[in-house]
């Protein structure tokens, strides 16, 4: 009997690895889509930030947050998925003269962080791209210290107008847009306050725009 090599299986998370990495120098190039409701999102952030923090980023992207961040707390690690918004990201920060930030490839499920090792969580654009939300937001709760603070925008789909919910599946189909889970603004902050979060502050924008959520992680009891 001749043996036959196995077929090669091509994982979930390697499509969206190579989705994003094939997005990736574009992205770095493509201006932010609401430049002073990004600004106002980066100071109420840095109101909850202090010198001696240790910042998690979940999703880095190509480090823009990282690098603006970066400035007021101790050091932020920075995670993404893909290796080329790594990189990108990387050479960003070695143009700014940004030395207090580790960047990483990694994904948002697989992150090895002790329980309550972290001050802090940032994770912008990334929620609703989880297959197990609720197992994310429990990771994080569980890696927080008491009273650190998850720092978060998503895009609420099932609240959107029926041309935007429309557009979502037909962009995966089409394979333009990566996996995104529909749920409602209810049904996330459902999520974030049965893992053991606070809301301290949300925003929205305008409608149809990412909810912005700042929580926090109460006292150990």
């Amino acid at each position: 009997m001749i043996a036959t090599a196995p077929s090669l299986r091509v994982e979930p998370m390697d499509r969206e690895t190579a989705f994003w990495n094939k997005l990736a120098d574009r992205y770095a190039r493509r201006a932010v889509s609401d430049e002073a409701a990004y600004q106002e999102k980066l100071e109420v952030t840095r109101r909850y930030l202090q010198p001696d923090m240790e910042v998690l980023e979940i999703a880095c992207g190509t480090g823009s947050t990282a690098i603006a961040l970066a400035p007021f707390v101790r050091h932020i690690r920075a995670t993404d998925l893909s290796t080329r918004m790594i990189e990108i990201a990387a050479d960003k920060a070695k143009s700014a003269d940004i030395d207090n930030v580790t960047f990483e490839v990694a994904p948002a499920d697989a992150l090895n962080v002790p329980d309550a090792g972290i001050d802090a969580v940032l994770a912008h654009n990334i929620l609703h791209l989880l297959a197990d939300r609720d197992a994310v937001i429990a990771d994080i709760h569980r890696m927080l210290k008491p009273g650190g603070v998850l720092v978060s925008s998503t895009a609420c789909v099932s609240d959107m107008m029926w041309p935007l919910r429309l557009i979502v599946p037909v962009g995966r189909f089409l394979r333009l847009f990566p996996a995104i889970r529909v749920f409602s603004a209810a049904a996330l902050k459902g999520s974030l306050e049965n893992a053991g979060f606070e809301i301290d502050h949300e925003w929205q924008p305008k409608k149809n725009a990412a909810l912005f959520v700042i929580c926090r992680k109460g006292p150990s009891v």
